[in-house]
Formats: structure tokens, C-alpha cells, sequence
């Protein structure tokens, strides 16, 4: 609370602002300075680590290749049999003072890996056999110097590392390997890199990338395995070379560089704590955090002394300002001091003037508003914030059955019906506080009991910027408007249970193709339940008018359809012939609909299919009839000047088919007509045709077939029907055929004058004795 006080002075709060204008300068530019001078530190700092890596490093390398050259240059010289390297091996040791004073120990070793001799000599290692270390299988596999992977040494089980080389004979053959160690934790010149610190708490790191510590200067004991948890290290396992910002074991973050050594597979590290790396920037933030201290200390009090003589002139303003509100004062207010006072001086005058001049408008507007309602044909009610109704028109007063003077003053909720009053209530409550418009459907009481009158009624709040005026509510009588929705719903519902019940599906969809209506039957030729409504229904099924697909297009900028044939594909791939009916609703306009009416048409197709081949096929052998025999002949005269070879008609007529009849009854001769039609139509083409002109007589078609191949086929079905038997109470039933065969022209006049000639035929054939194929020519053309 004192804080808030405080706080309450202008004068205190620009003090305030002085002081955090400085403390916030001052953060900007400690902030500044930190970022800028940590990254030319960090910059520093990475390459002095790089520099120190990539030194040990190189001094590594040069360390190393010195003492592999001259272990190889002292190989070379020992060039000898091998008695002589066994005999001499003792003498050639001792005299190799230079190794000696580069490695801690030095081996001759024969082929066989049998150590032969050794300085110095206490290390007692002289008869072992190293057969089996890493270092002589590659020197003697590979033939050259090499410079071992670090292993734990036969003495004292000491880390060491071997530089081992090749000898060999006068002829060249192998026969031994002369080796230097390295003891890793000895006093040698791998101490003296690894004792090197970067700082007061850097160090370096030497390791293999295998993952075994070579060195460490921070107590990490050789041959130990590599801390494999750090991604740097991982990486430089994997060759990686350059520097880095990680984290070290204890979670500390570092500056580590890493430098791939070029003689060995090793890597060196150079490690340096962050928290020392940028230990100067933090002494600098320190001394600049007093300083601003010292700073602030001397500047606000002048800052609070300086203010209070600048506000002095405000009190007096306003002083001023308060008399004259209360009416004490009406000259306008005048102080002296700096500008913004007397600017707000003038305001101030400024707004009471235009304060007397908008209450003067106000009462203008408020009588206009009163004549203008007088006049309305709605309800209009204007109440306070508490609900009281301040006035009402009279349209208003119609509505409720009551005179102004019973309404005013008596709160408006309690004209509404018991039943809504609530939920009214709490709308308008909310409309005052949200400043939101309240809309509903409110039931109004009326001075006849149990008679109540439906209001859509619109509340809003009157208001100022400051605080809420009261309410303005418009109710309109829309008791008739209820009554006829009603009667509308009720033909709604009856329409809606016709259309259910219809076997024909009615489906309504918007010019998109959106379903907005479909029944029951409607669903099953969709494919779909209740979920089709909704999504597209020229996307749900395929609507085809034969061959062509009807769009939605073509729906929308074609007229009505009243009973067109199409078929129906759904997804759940049905297919159904339907008669189609179309209709548009409100075309042309922003909610016209497509009406569909879908009616299974699949029985009737059917029975006109059935109907038409009855019309056009004999009904026993299923060949077609005169009539359709008749229709195809015509079509292939028409055709007869178009071919090249000629059309041929063939006539057949059976012999003795009578006694088949009489003696073996109605049956069996149905059954050797109908065997009769198979032989027929296995013996022509696909495209021939075949026809029983009546009782035991037949004809056959053959479109471009030529005489010739037409009269060798007329004698194969000749012979075909000859051997044809069927067998009836012991006895074998047959019949013979005489057919006329004939040329189709283009001089024929009609199917009359080619049937006659094929019918001379067969008059011939039965003239000859019958079981005979007549061939009766064409006459000349004119």
C-alpha cells in the first residue's frame, strides 16, 4: 500500500522514470558490451586452445618420426644371418646408445618373437615370447616400421607404447624385429607434452581412435577408455578436426580443440574451462554494477528535488479546476508555469464550454427521440440500468394491453412470462455489461389470463465511455408469424412422410451438387445411409445417357427432364436402369436447387427386352423368326453393292420330318429341331445368320461368303443332318434336307425374288430324289 502511494505522486513516478531510464541504458549497454566482448574473448580463447592442440600435436608427430626413423635407420644396419643376430644380439643392444637415450627400453627379437636381448637389462624380458603383441604381427606380416596401438607391458604391467622395425638378412628375408618403448607414465617427452596447462585449470589429452587414453594431464590413468558420452569426442574418433564449445564429465562447459596426429592414429585434445576463459568479462560487469550504483545514488535526489518545483504550478491548476465544478469559480481557470500546465488549462476551459453545449444537444435529441417512437410501429422501451422502465411508445403499449402510466417506473422483466424471465434476465445483464446486442424470442404477458403474446425482442445497452446509461429494447408481435411457421412445419412433416414412404427416390441438391435432401429410397440407389447428405452427389454416383456421362453442368444449363432413360453407377458399384426426372427450383437465384426423382426401371427393361426377342426368335429352336430373317435379308441386299465377294441365301427344307413326327410323337420331333438348330449355327460364322421360317423349314444368311465356300458349306450341313440319329424306343429317327442356295446382287428388287430363287432350288433337289444342294444362278445384270 505505501508503495502505491508513493507511486500515486507525478513526481515520484518521474524520479522513478529517471532512475529506470538510467538503469535501463545501462543494462543496454552492459548487455552490449558482454556480447561483444565475450565473442572477441570466445574467438581468443578458440584459437589460443587450436594453436596450443595443433602444437602438441605437430611436436608429437616430430617426436615420434624421429624415433621411428632412426629405429629403422639402426634396422638397416643390422643386416646379418640369423645365427650371427642370436649370437651378437647382447653387444648390438648395448651399443645403440642414441636409442637408448630416446626410448625407456630397446628389444631384438627374432622371427619367431623370442626376445634376445634387451636394454636396459633389470627389466629382465630377455627369452619372453611376443608372438602374440599387435606390434610383431604387423611388423612381421607387413615388413615395415610401425608404432604400436598402446598395450599394458610384460614389466610391471606398465602402459607403454612399441616403435618396432623390420630386420633383415643379406638375401632380404625376414629374420627379427629391433623395437623401442615408450612407457606412457614414465619420464619421458609424453610427461613433459601432457603436463602442459592451458590456463590454471586447462589440460591436454592425448588418445587413440580406438578409444584408448594415450596420455592426460587431468588425472585420467593411460589405457583408459575414451569418454565416449561427449559428441566431440566421438567425432574426433571418427577424424574429426577443429574446436568446439562441450561439457566435460562434471557437466562444466569447455572450449575443446581437437587435432588429428598425422605419424599415428591418435588425436590430441586441448581442453580449457569456459568459466576461466571468460573470467575478465566478469571482473568488468562487476566494477560497472558499482559504478551505475554510485550513479544512481547522486542522481535522484537531484531528479525528486527538480520535479517538485516544476509541478508546483498542477496543485494550483488543480485548485481551480475544483471550484469551478462545484460552481465556486466561473471565470475560466488560469495558472501560470510551463507550457503543457497552461495547455491543460485551456483544455479544460475548452471542455466546459462544449459541456454546456452538449447538454443542450442532448436535451434536443431526447425530445426528438420521443416524437420519433410516438410514430413507430414496433414496441420501443428505454429503462435504466436496473431494469425500470423509463418510457415506452405507444406500439408498446398496444403489445402488452397496458397504458404508459401502468408501465413506468415498474421493471420490464416482470411483464414477461414467468418461463422465460430468467434466462431474459440474465441476457440483459449481459448485454449492459458486454456491451453486446441481446436477441431472443420472449413470451409477454397480457392483462387476459392464460393469453400470452410472442415478442422478438432486441435489447442494447445506452452508454457512455464511462459507464452504462440504461437499455433500449425493440419488441416486435410475431405471435401470427409463430402460428404460420407452425402450419408450415406441419406440411413440412406430412410432405416429408409421403416422401418416405414412396418406392421412388427423391433427392434435392444445391448447384454445387451438395445433397440437401434425400429419402429413403434415394439412399439405396446412392449406395450410402444418412451419410450422403451433405457431400456431392455427382461425385458419389456416375449418371449415364448410353455411352455419353451426364455432368453437372449439364444438368444445371439444361431444361427440366421428364422420363429419361439412364444408368445409375454408385459406389458400392451397383449399377441401375433408371427413368430420371429433373426438375429446377428457384432458377436463376443464389439458393436455386436440383430436384431428382429416380425410379427403378430395371423390371420394365426387362420385360420389353423379353418382349422384343418373343417378337424377333422362335420360341423352340431359339433361332430368330421369319420376320427378323426377313429384316436382315433387306439390310444385306441394301449392303450387296458394297462387297467385294457376294452374299449368298440359303434355303433348307427337311425331308421326311412327317413320319418323325407321327411315329415318334410331338416331342421327339421338338427335340430333333432343336438339335437341328445347334448343328445349324455351329456350322456357320459369328456374323452369318440363322433362322426356322416355319414347321421344317429354315434359312441361312451368309454376308459376304462368296458361291463357292457357300456351296461346299450347304453340302458339309448336308451331310451333318444325313448322319444326325436320335434314338426312340429301339428305333433310329433321322431326317435328309434339300437346300437351294443362291447369289445376293444388286439387281435383286427385294428379298422376294432372291427367296424365290433359293425356294427353286429346292423344288430341284426334291424333284432329284431329295438329299441334294441346289445351286440356282443369279440372273444377268438387266
Amino acid at each position: 500500500m505505501l508503495i502505491k502511494r508513493w507511486f500515486g505522486s507525478l513526481v515520484n513516478r518521474a524520479v522513478a522514470l529517471v532512475v529506470g531510464g538510467i538503469i535501463l541504458s545501462a543494462l543496454l549497454v552492459t548487455i552490449a558490451g558482454f556480447l561483444l566482448s565475450r565473442s572477441e574473448l570466445e574467438q581468443q580463447a578458440r584459437s589460443q586452445v587450436e594453436t596450443i592442440a595443433a602444437l602438441v600435436a605437430a611436436e608429437l608427430d616430430e617426436k615420434l618420426s624421429l624415433r621411428l626413423n632412426a629405429l629403422n635407420h639402426v634396422a638397416q644396419s643390422l643386416t646379418m644371418s640369423v645365427q650371427a643376430l642370436a649370437y651378437r644380439a647382447p653387444i648390438l643392444i648395448r651399443r645403440q646408445t642414441a636409442l637408448q637415450h630416446m626410448f625407456d627400453a630397446i628389444y631384438l627379437i627374432d622371427a619367431n618373437g623370442e626376445v634376445l636381448a634387451e636394454s636396459p637389462e633389470s627389466f629382465q624380458q630377455t627369452g619372453l615370447n611376443v608372438s602374440g603383441r599387435e606390434y610383431f604381427r604387423r611388423v612381421s606380416s607387413t615388413l615395415t616400421p610401425v608404432i604400436s596401438e598402446p598395450y599394458i607391458s610384460n614389466y610391471q604391467d606398465k602402459p607403454a607404447v612399441m616403435v618396432a622395425a623390420p630386420v633383415f638378412d643379406h638375401r632380404q628375408r625376414f629374420i627379427g624385429v629391433i623395437g623401442g618403448a615408450i612407457q606412457l607414465d614414465g619420464d619421458n617427452f609424453m610427461e613433459k607434452f601432457i603436463n602442459l596447462q592451458i590456463g590454471r585449470t586447462g589440460y591436454l589429452g592425448v588418445a587413440t581412435r580406438s578409444g584408448v587414453t594415450v596420455a592426460h594431464g587431468n588425472g585420467v590413468v593411460a589405457m583408459a577408455p575414451v569418454r565416449v558420452a561427449n559428441p566431440v569426442l566421438q567425432d574426433a574418433m571418427e577424424g574429426f578436426e577443429g574446436t568446439l564449445q562441450t561439457r566435460n564429465g562434471e557437466g562444466e562447459a569447455t572450449i575443446m580443440s581437437v587435432q588429428q596426429m598425422t605419424q599415428v592414429p591418435w588425436f590430441v585434445a586441448a581442453v580449457w574451462p569456459a568459466r576461466e576463459a571468460y573470467a575478465p568479462i566478469t571482473r568488468t560487469v562487476d566494477t560497472f554494477i558499482w559504478i551505475l550504483l554510485a550513479v544512481i545514488l547522486l542522481i535522484a535526489p537531484l531528479a525528486l528535488w527538480r520535479f517538485r518545483r516544476l509541478m508546483a504550478p498542477l496543485k494550483a491548476l488543480g485548485d481551480q479546476i475544483r471550484e469551478r465544478h462545484l460552481g465556486m469559480r466561473s471565470d475560466p481557470v488560469d495558472v501560470s508555469g510551463g507550457n503543457e500546465i497552461r495547455q491543460v488549462a485551456e483544455i479544460f476551459n475548452t471542455v466546459m464550454d462544449e459541456r454546456e453545449e452538449v447538454l443542450m444537444s442532448l436535451a434536443e435529441r431526447e425530445a426528438f427521440f420521443r416524437s420519433l417512437t410516438q410514430s413507430a410501429p414496433i414496441g420501443i422501451v428505454q429503462a435504466d440500468v436496473l431494469g425500470r422502465i423509463e418510457f415506452t411508445n405507444p406500439a408498446f403499449e398496444t403489445i402488452i394491453g397496458r397504458p404508459s402510466e401502468e408501465l413506468t417506473q415498474t421493471y420490464l422483466s416482470a411483464r414477461v412470462h414467468e418461463a422465460d424471465r430468467d434466462v431474459v434476465i440474465a441476457g440483459w445483464k449481459q448485454a449492459v455489461s458486454n456491451q453486446k446486442v441481446f436477441r431472443s424470442r420472449v413470451r409477454f404477458e397480457t392483462r387476459v389470463p392464460g393469453r400470452v403474446i410472442w415478442g422478438d425482442v432486441m435489447t442494447a445497452a445506452i452508454q457512455t465511455r464511462d459507464k452504462a446509461l440504461g437499455t433500449i429494447t425493440v419488441v416486435r408481435d410475431i405471435s401470427h408469424e409463430l402460428e404460420v411457421e407452425e402450419a408450415l412445419r406441419d406440411e413440412q412433416q406430412r410432405a416429408e412422410t409421403i416422401l418416405g414412404v414412396l418406392q421412388e427416390g427423391v433427392l434435392m441438391a444445391d448447384t454445387e451438387g451438395v445433397i440437401r435432401y434425400a429419402n429413403d429410397a434415394a439412399f439405396s440407389f446412392v449406395g450410402a445411409e444418412s451419410e450422403c447428405l451433405l457431400r456431392n452427389f455427382f461425385q458419389l454416383v456416375t449418371i449415364k445417357d448410353g455411352d455419353r456421362e451426364l455432368t453437372r453442368q449439364e444438368f444445371l444449363a439444361g431444361q427440366d427432364l421428364d422420363s429419361l432413360y439412364v444408368t445409375l453407377l454408385n459406389p458400392a458399384g451397383e449399377t441401375f436402369d433408371i427413368d430420371l426426372t429433373m426438375l429446377h427450383i428457384r432458377r436463376g437465384h443464389e439458393d436455386e436447387r436440383l430436384v431428382f426423382v429416380l425410379r427403378d426401371d430395371r423390371d420394365r427393361r426387362r420385360e420389353e427386352e423379353r418382349l422384343s426377342w418373343e417378337a424377333t426368335h422362335d420360341s423352340l429352336t431359339q433361332l430368330l423368326n421369319r420376320r427378323a430373317f426377313n429384316a436382315a435379308l433387306v439390310k444385306c441386299l441394301g449392303e450387296a453393292g458394297r462387297q467385294e465377294a457376294r452374299s449368298v441365301l440359303m434355303l433348307i427344307d427337311l425331308d421326311h420330318f412327317k413320319p418323325v413326327n407321327d411315329e415318334g410323337g410331338h416331342l421327339l420331333g421338338d427335340d430333333l429341331l432343336r438339335r437341328l438348330a445347334d448343328l445349324f449355327k455351329e456350322s456357320v460364322r459369328q456374323s452369318d445368320t440363322v433362322a426356322r421360317l416355319g414347321g421344317d423349314e429354315f434359312g441361312i444368311i451368309l454376308p459376304a461368303c462368296g458361291l463357292p465356300r457357300a456351296k461346299a458349306l450347304a453340302e458339309k450341313i448336308r451331310s451333318n443332318v444325313e448322319a444326325l440319329r436320335i434314338e426312340h424306343d429301339g428305333r433310329l429317327f433321322g431326317v435328309t434336307t434339300c437346300i437351294g442356295v443362291t447369289e445376293l446382287t444388286p439387281d435383286d428388287s427385294g428379298p422376294r425374288e432372291a427367296m424365290a430363287r433359293a425356294d427353286e432350288g429346292c423344288y430341284i433337289a426334291k424333284s432329284r430324289g431329295r438329299n441334294a444342294v441346289v445351286v440356282v444362278p443369279s440372273p444377268p445384270a438387266g
